[in-house]
Protein backbone atom coordinates (compact mmCIF):
# COMPACT_ATOMS: atom_id res chain seq x y z
CA UNK A 1 0.00 0.00 0.00
CA UNK A 2 0.90 3.66 -1.10
CA UNK A 3 1.68 5.16 2.46
CA UNK A 4 1.64 8.46 0.55
CA UNK A 5 -2.13 8.21 -0.43
CA UNK A 6 -2.81 7.41 3.24
CA UNK A 7 -5.20 9.82 4.73
CA UNK A 8 -4.00 10.71 8.14
CA UNK A 9 -6.53 11.48 10.76
CA UNK A 10 -5.70 13.24 13.99
CA UNK A 11 -8.17 12.77 16.75
CA UNK A 12 -6.31 13.09 20.19
CA UNK A 13 -6.26 16.86 21.21
CA UNK A 14 -7.27 18.94 17.77
CA UNK A 15 -9.08 17.33 15.07
CA UNK A 16 -7.40 17.22 11.71
CA UNK A 17 -6.64 15.72 8.69
CA UNK A 18 -3.79 15.27 6.19
CA UNK A 19 -2.96 13.89 3.00
CA UNK A 20 0.47 13.75 1.42
CA UNK A 21 1.90 15.56 4.50
CA UNK A 22 -0.27 18.24 4.15
CA UNK A 23 -2.49 19.46 7.19
CA UNK A 24 -6.56 20.02 5.24
CA UNK A 25 -7.32 23.14 6.76
CA UNK A 26 -8.92 25.92 6.13
CA UNK A 27 -13.01 27.23 6.20
CA UNK A 28 -13.69 23.63 5.60
CA UNK A 29 -13.76 22.64 8.68
CA UNK A 30 -15.14 25.22 10.33
CA UNK A 31 -18.21 23.76 8.81
CA UNK A 32 -20.09 21.75 11.52
CA UNK A 33 -21.72 19.26 9.58
CA UNK A 34 -18.82 18.65 7.60
CA UNK A 35 -16.68 18.19 10.34
CA UNK A 36 -19.18 15.88 12.62
CA UNK A 37 -19.45 14.23 9.73
CA UNK A 38 -15.75 13.11 8.71
CA UNK A 39 -15.09 12.65 12.99
CA UNK A 40 -17.49 10.08 12.68
CA UNK A 41 -17.03 8.15 9.84
CA UNK A 42 -13.08 7.98 9.90
CA UNK A 43 -13.45 7.14 13.33
CA UNK A 44 -15.61 4.20 12.44
CA UNK A 45 -13.75 3.25 9.44
CA UNK A 46 -14.23 -0.70 9.41
CA UNK A 47 -17.80 -0.81 11.10
CA UNK A 48 -19.42 2.35 8.71
CA UNK A 49 -22.22 4.20 10.81
CA UNK A 50 -25.78 3.48 10.21
CA UNK A 51 -27.49 6.14 8.48
CA UNK A 52 -30.51 6.77 11.52
CA UNK A 53 -27.37 6.59 13.45
CA UNK A 54 -25.69 9.32 11.53
CA UNK A 55 -28.84 11.80 11.19
CA UNK A 56 -29.54 11.55 15.25
CA UNK A 57 -25.50 13.37 15.27
CA UNK A 58 -26.18 15.47 12.63
CA UNK A 59 -29.46 16.78 13.00
CA UNK A 60 -30.64 16.27 16.27
CA UNK A 61 -33.73 16.98 17.85
CA UNK A 62 -34.67 19.44 14.75
CA UNK A 63 -37.54 20.20 12.89
CA UNK A 64 -36.61 18.80 9.54
CA UNK A 65 -39.24 17.25 6.97
CA UNK A 66 -37.32 14.86 5.00
CA UNK A 67 -34.49 13.66 8.10
CA UNK A 68 -33.13 11.53 4.75
CA UNK A 69 -32.46 13.94 2.47
CA UNK A 70 -31.36 16.44 4.54
CA UNK A 71 -28.18 14.03 5.17
CA UNK A 72 -27.65 13.43 1.76
CA UNK A 73 -27.85 17.09 1.13
CA UNK A 74 -25.30 17.07 3.74
CA UNK A 75 -22.92 14.18 2.15
CA UNK A 76 -23.04 15.33 -1.12
CA UNK A 77 -21.69 18.53 0.24
CA UNK A 78 -18.92 17.05 1.62
CA UNK A 79 -17.85 14.94 -0.91
CA UNK A 80 -17.12 18.22 -2.94
CA UNK A 81 -15.08 19.64 -0.13
CA UNK A 82 -13.00 16.71 0.06
CA UNK A 83 -12.27 17.09 -3.84
CA UNK A 84 -11.63 20.68 -3.50
CA UNK A 85 -9.30 19.49 -0.32
CA UNK A 86 -7.19 17.72 -3.21
CA UNK A 87 -8.46 13.69 -2.64
CA UNK A 88 -8.32 11.98 -5.68
CA UNK A 89 -11.47 11.71 -7.11
CA UNK A 90 -13.53 8.73 -6.10
CA UNK A 91 -16.77 8.37 -4.06
CA UNK A 92 -15.51 9.30 -0.77
CA UNK A 93 -18.44 8.17 0.93
CA UNK A 94 -20.32 5.04 0.42
CA UNK A 95 -23.90 4.00 1.38
CA UNK A 96 -24.88 0.45 1.38
CA UNK A 97 -27.87 -1.70 3.07
CA UNK A 98 -27.94 1.52 5.27
CA UNK A 99 -24.97 1.74 6.63
CA UNK A 100 -22.48 4.92 5.84
CA UNK A 101 -19.13 3.86 4.53
CA UNK A 102 -15.63 5.63 4.12
CA UNK A 103 -14.36 4.42 1.00
CA UNK A 104 -11.09 2.33 1.13
CA UNK A 105 -9.86 3.08 -2.29
CA UNK A 106 -8.47 5.96 -0.16
CA UNK A 107 -6.73 4.17 3.03
CA UNK A 108 -7.21 5.83 6.56
CA UNK A 109 -5.04 5.82 9.42
CA UNK A 110 -6.02 7.51 12.58
CA UNK A 111 -4.11 7.97 15.79
CA UNK A 112 -6.77 6.79 18.12
CA UNK A 113 -7.06 3.29 16.09
CA UNK A 114 -3.29 3.20 16.76
CA UNK A 115 -3.54 3.67 19.93
CA UNK A 116 -6.58 1.43 20.52
CA UNK A 117 -4.49 -1.26 18.80
CA UNK A 118 -1.30 -0.38 21.32
CA UNK A 119 -3.23 -0.89 23.74
CA UNK A 120 -4.32 -4.14 23.32
CA UNK A 121 -1.40 -5.45 21.93
CA UNK A 122 0.06 -4.51 25.50
CA UNK A 123 -2.61 -6.19 27.56
CA UNK A 124 -2.15 -9.57 25.92
CA UNK A 125 0.86 -9.42 25.32
CA UNK A 126 2.83 -12.34 27.42
CA UNK A 127 6.80 -11.34 27.25
CA UNK A 128 7.47 -8.53 29.82
CA UNK A 129 9.87 -6.84 28.16
CA UNK A 130 7.84 -6.29 24.68
CA UNK A 131 4.95 -5.73 26.99
CA UNK A 132 6.32 -2.48 28.35
CA UNK A 133 7.72 -1.33 24.80
CA UNK A 134 3.98 -1.29 24.21
CA UNK A 135 2.87 0.90 27.04
CA UNK A 136 5.07 3.08 26.45
CA UNK A 137 4.71 3.17 22.85
CA UNK A 138 0.94 3.83 23.69
CA UNK A 139 1.63 6.01 26.48
CA UNK A 140 3.55 8.82 23.46
CA UNK A 141 1.23 7.88 20.97
CA UNK A 142 -1.64 9.31 23.40
CA UNK A 143 -1.59 13.32 22.53
CA UNK A 144 -4.25 14.55 24.47
CA UNK A 145 -8.17 14.60 25.25
CA UNK A 146 -10.28 12.43 21.96
CA UNK A 147 -11.50 15.83 20.46
CA UNK A 148 -11.06 17.11 23.08
CA UNK A 149 -12.87 20.59 21.91
CA UNK A 150 -15.96 18.54 21.14
CA UNK A 151 -16.62 17.30 24.57
CA UNK A 152 -20.53 18.28 24.10
CA UNK A 153 -20.75 15.52 21.55
CA UNK A 154 -21.85 12.32 23.37
CA UNK A 155 -20.30 9.73 21.40
CA UNK A 156 -17.34 12.13 21.45
CA UNK A 157 -17.48 12.42 24.99
CA UNK A 158 -18.24 8.65 25.58
CA UNK A 159 -14.79 8.06 23.53
CA UNK A 160 -13.13 10.38 25.12
CA UNK A 161 -13.58 8.92 28.74
CA UNK A 162 -12.79 5.55 27.17
CA UNK A 163 -9.16 6.37 25.79
CA UNK A 164 -8.57 8.54 29.24
CA UNK A 165 -8.89 5.47 31.63
CA UNK A 166 -6.65 3.51 28.99
CA UNK A 167 -4.30 5.60 28.72
CA UNK A 168 -4.11 5.97 32.46
CA UNK A 169 -3.90 2.01 33.06
CA UNK A 170 -1.35 2.30 30.42
CA UNK A 171 1.01 4.87 32.28
CA UNK A 172 0.72 2.86 35.24
CA UNK A 173 1.47 -0.04 33.90
CA UNK A 174 4.47 0.86 32.33
CA UNK A 175 5.74 3.01 35.57
CA UNK A 176 5.28 0.00 37.61
CA UNK A 177 7.51 -2.14 35.50
CA UNK A 178 10.11 0.94 35.29
CA UNK A 179 9.71 1.03 38.86
CA UNK A 180 10.68 -2.61 39.33
CA UNK A 181 13.41 -2.18 36.85
CA UNK A 182 14.84 0.58 39.14
CA UNK A 183 14.56 2.40 35.67
CA UNK A 184 14.53 5.59 36.60
CA UNK A 185 15.42 8.06 34.14
CA UNK A 186 12.47 6.62 31.53
CA UNK A 187 10.31 7.20 34.46
CA UNK A 188 10.84 10.56 35.16
CA UNK A 189 11.00 10.97 31.92
CA UNK A 190 7.09 9.50 31.29
CA UNK A 191 6.10 11.40 34.50
CA UNK A 192 7.09 14.67 32.55
CA UNK A 193 5.47 13.67 29.59
CA UNK A 194 2.14 12.95 30.93
CA UNK A 195 1.76 15.49 33.38
CA UNK A 196 2.14 17.96 30.38
CA UNK A 197 -0.60 15.79 27.98
CA UNK A 198 -2.90 15.25 30.95
CA UNK A 199 -1.82 18.84 33.78
CA UNK A 200 -3.90 18.25 37.18
CA UNK A 201 -4.30 14.48 37.17
CA UNK A 202 -1.06 13.78 40.46
CA UNK A 203 1.03 12.74 37.53
CA UNK A 204 3.69 14.93 39.10
CA UNK A 205 4.06 11.77 41.87
CA UNK A 206 6.04 9.98 39.06
CA UNK A 207 8.46 12.48 38.40
CA UNK A 208 8.78 13.18 42.56
CA UNK A 209 9.71 9.30 42.91
CA UNK A 210 12.27 9.58 40.31
CA UNK A 211 13.94 12.05 41.64
CA UNK A 212 14.15 10.89 45.20
CA UNK A 213 14.90 7.24 43.89
CA UNK A 214 18.12 9.09 41.85
CA UNK A 215 19.06 11.03 44.98
CA UNK A 216 18.00 14.46 43.27
CA UNK A 217 16.36 15.76 46.18
CA UNK A 218 16.82 19.58 45.55
CA UNK A 219 15.05 19.19 42.32
CA UNK A 220 12.74 16.81 44.13
CA UNK A 221 11.98 19.99 46.72
CA UNK A 222 11.64 22.39 44.32
CA UNK A 223 8.87 20.06 42.17
CA UNK A 224 6.70 19.57 45.43
CA UNK A 225 6.89 23.51 46.32
CA UNK A 226 6.06 24.14 42.79
CA UNK A 227 3.62 21.26 42.21
CA UNK A 228 1.24 22.74 45.37
CA UNK A 229 1.48 26.16 44.22
CA UNK A 230 0.52 25.68 40.46
CA UNK A 231 -2.24 23.48 41.90
CA UNK A 232 -3.35 27.01 44.01
CA UNK A 233 -2.33 29.46 41.26
CA UNK A 234 -4.04 27.95 38.23
CA UNK A 235 -6.79 25.54 39.39
CA UNK A 236 -7.19 27.25 43.33
CA UNK A 237 -7.45 23.86 44.72
CA UNK A 238 -5.23 21.73 46.55
CA UNK A 239 -3.58 18.61 44.87
CA UNK A 240 -5.62 15.78 45.99
CA UNK A 241 -4.85 14.06 48.76
CA UNK A 242 -3.40 11.34 47.05
CA UNK A 243 -0.44 13.15 45.78
CA UNK A 244 0.01 15.56 49.11
CA UNK A 245 0.52 12.70 50.83
CA UNK A 246 2.73 10.75 48.43
CA UNK A 247 5.43 13.55 47.35
CA UNK A 248 5.80 13.62 51.65
CA UNK A 249 6.22 9.97 52.09
CA UNK A 250 9.35 10.66 49.47
CA UNK A 251 9.94 13.85 50.82
CA UNK A 252 10.74 11.82 54.09
CA UNK A 253 13.04 9.39 52.04
CA UNK A 254 15.34 12.42 50.94
CA UNK A 255 18.82 11.88 52.49
CA UNK A 256 21.72 14.30 52.53
CA UNK A 257 25.51 13.19 52.30
CA UNK A 258 27.34 13.58 55.20
CA UNK A 259 28.31 17.23 56.11
CA UNK A 260 29.39 19.05 59.32
CA UNK A 261 27.51 21.37 60.84
CA UNK A 262 28.84 24.86 59.67
CA UNK A 263 28.09 24.26 56.20
CA UNK A 264 24.37 22.57 57.21
CA UNK A 265 23.67 26.26 58.99
CA UNK A 266 24.99 27.77 56.18
CA UNK A 267 23.22 26.30 53.44
CA UNK A 268 20.34 26.61 56.02
CA UNK A 269 20.40 30.37 55.85
CA UNK A 270 17.77 32.78 53.70
CA UNK A 271 19.99 33.68 50.29
CA UNK A 272 17.78 36.49 49.48
CA UNK A 273 19.45 40.05 50.58
CA UNK A 274 16.13 41.67 51.45
CA UNK A 275 15.09 40.34 54.39
CA UNK A 276 12.80 43.00 55.74
CA UNK A 277 9.09 42.54 56.55
CA UNK A 278 6.95 39.17 56.34
CA UNK A 279 8.37 35.75 55.28
CA UNK A 280 6.86 35.07 52.15
CA UNK A 281 6.98 31.15 51.21
CA UNK A 282 4.85 28.29 49.39
CA UNK A 283 2.18 26.59 50.85
CA UNK A 284 3.76 23.03 51.73
CA UNK A 285 6.25 25.45 53.58
CA UNK A 286 3.63 27.46 55.49
CA UNK A 287 2.06 24.64 56.25
CA UNK A 288 4.74 22.54 58.03
CA UNK A 289 4.89 26.02 59.80
CA UNK A 290 1.57 25.94 61.14
CA UNK A 291 2.75 22.46 61.97
CA UNK A 292 5.75 23.53 64.55
CA UNK A 293 4.07 26.36 65.42
CA UNK A 294 0.87 24.81 67.11
CA UNK A 295 3.61 21.87 68.33
CA UNK A 296 5.50 24.66 70.38
CA UNK A 297 2.33 26.39 72.04
CA UNK A 298 1.89 23.27 73.80
CA UNK A 299 4.64 24.62 76.24
CA UNK A 300 5.53 28.43 75.26
CA UNK A 301 1.47 29.83 76.32
CA UNK A 302 2.26 32.38 72.84
CA UNK A 303 -0.69 33.48 71.15
CA UNK A 304 -0.76 32.63 67.46
CA UNK A 305 -3.61 33.97 64.99
CA UNK A 306 -3.83 32.66 61.65
CA UNK A 307 -5.46 35.79 58.60
CA UNK A 308 -6.94 35.37 55.31
CA UNK A 309 -6.79 38.31 53.15
CA UNK A 310 -8.98 37.76 50.07
CA UNK A 311 -9.54 40.82 47.21
CA UNK A 312 -13.49 41.78 46.80
CA UNK A 313 -14.79 44.29 44.19
CA UNK A 314 -16.49 46.98 45.15
CA UNK A 315 -19.72 45.16 45.74
CA UNK A 316 -17.98 42.93 48.19
CA UNK A 317 -17.63 39.62 45.72
CA UNK A 318 -14.17 37.84 44.53
CA UNK A 319 -12.40 39.37 42.14
CA UNK A 320 -12.81 38.00 38.53
CA UNK A 321 -9.63 36.15 36.76
CA UNK A 322 -7.56 38.66 34.73
CA UNK A 323 -4.44 41.04 34.68
CA UNK A 324 -6.61 42.96 36.97
CA UNK A 325 -6.50 40.28 40.05
CA UNK A 326 -2.91 39.81 38.93
CA UNK A 327 -1.66 42.96 39.11
CA UNK A 328 -4.02 43.76 42.35
CA UNK A 329 -2.78 40.58 43.86
CA UNK A 330 0.81 41.86 43.70
CA UNK A 331 0.14 45.41 45.15
CA UNK A 332 -1.84 43.50 48.03
CA UNK A 333 1.31 41.03 48.68
CA UNK A 334 3.59 44.18 48.90
CA UNK A 335 1.26 45.86 51.81
CA UNK A 336 1.08 42.71 53.71
CA UNK A 337 4.96 41.94 53.54
CA UNK A 338 5.13 45.71 54.74
CA UNK A 339 2.49 45.42 57.45
CA UNK A 340 3.48 42.72 59.23
CA UNK A 341 6.44 41.57 61.74
CA UNK A 342 9.61 40.05 60.58
CA UNK A 343 8.91 37.03 62.26
CA UNK A 344 5.09 36.39 60.39
CA UNK A 345 5.07 33.88 57.54
CA UNK A 346 3.15 35.13 54.16
CA UNK A 347 1.50 32.58 51.51
CA UNK A 348 -0.08 33.19 48.45
CA UNK A 349 -2.86 31.07 48.94
CA UNK A 350 -4.34 30.96 45.88
CA UNK A 351 -5.27 33.94 43.04
CA UNK A 352 -6.46 36.84 45.01
CA UNK A 353 -5.83 35.46 48.56
CA UNK A 354 -3.32 35.29 51.01
CA UNK A 355 -2.63 33.52 54.87
CA UNK A 356 -0.32 35.77 57.33
CA UNK A 357 0.58 33.47 60.55
CA UNK A 358 0.68 35.97 62.96
CA UNK A 359 3.23 34.88 65.58
CA UNK A 360 3.17 36.08 69.38
CA UNK A 361 0.47 38.55 68.93
CA UNK A 362 -3.06 39.58 69.75
CA UNK A 363 -6.57 40.22 68.32
CA UNK A 364 -6.39 43.52 68.83
CA UNK A 365 -2.77 43.33 66.92
CA UNK A 366 -4.87 41.74 64.16
CA UNK A 367 -6.70 44.56 63.94
CA UNK A 368 -4.05 47.01 63.74
CA UNK A 369 -2.42 45.00 60.97
CA UNK A 370 -5.56 45.18 58.72
CA UNK A 371 -5.21 48.88 59.13
CA UNK A 372 -1.84 48.88 57.86
CA UNK A 373 -2.28 46.88 55.15
CA UNK A 374 -5.41 49.07 54.11
CA UNK A 375 -2.95 52.07 54.04
CA UNK A 376 -0.76 50.79 51.77
CA UNK A 377 -3.28 48.96 49.50
CA UNK A 378 -6.00 51.30 49.01
CA UNK A 379 -5.55 54.33 46.89
CA UNK A 380 -7.77 57.02 46.66
CA UNK A 381 -11.21 56.19 45.07
CA UNK A 382 -10.12 52.68 44.69
CA UNK A 383 -13.04 50.30 44.42
CA UNK A 384 -11.25 46.95 45.05
CA UNK A 385 -10.96 46.27 49.25
CA UNK A 386 -9.65 43.45 51.50
CA UNK A 387 -12.16 41.37 53.01
CA UNK A 388 -10.50 39.84 56.10
CA UNK A 389 -10.92 36.64 58.55
CA UNK A 390 -8.55 35.66 61.62
CA UNK A 391 -8.40 33.02 63.22
CA UNK A 392 -6.99 31.65 66.57
CA UNK A 393 -4.32 28.69 66.17
CA UNK A 394 -5.33 26.02 69.05
CA UNK A 395 -3.10 24.51 70.37
CA UNK A 396 -3.59 21.04 68.81
CA UNK A 397 -1.95 18.88 71.92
Amino acid sequence: MDQSNTLYVQMFGNFQMYYNGHPLTGERLRDTHFTSLMQILLHNVSAGVSRDYLEDVLLGDRDVENRHQALQTIVYKAKKKLKNMGLPEVNYIVLEKGIYYWNSQIPVSEDAAVFDSLYKCAVECDDEKRSLSLYLEACYHYKGEFLSTYTAVLWASAEARRYRKQFCECVEKAAAMLREKEDWGRLEELGRYVTEIAPFSDWECLIMEALVESGRYDEARKLYADTVDNYLKERGVYPSAKIMETMEKLGNQMQHSYAVLDQIQHNLKEQSEDVTGGYQCSYPVFRGIYHMVSRLMERGGQSVYIMLCSLVDGKGNPMKEGERLEEMSVRLSNAIKASVRHGDIINQYGSGQFLILLINTTREDCDIIEDRINRRFIIGRQRTGVEYHVNSVICEA
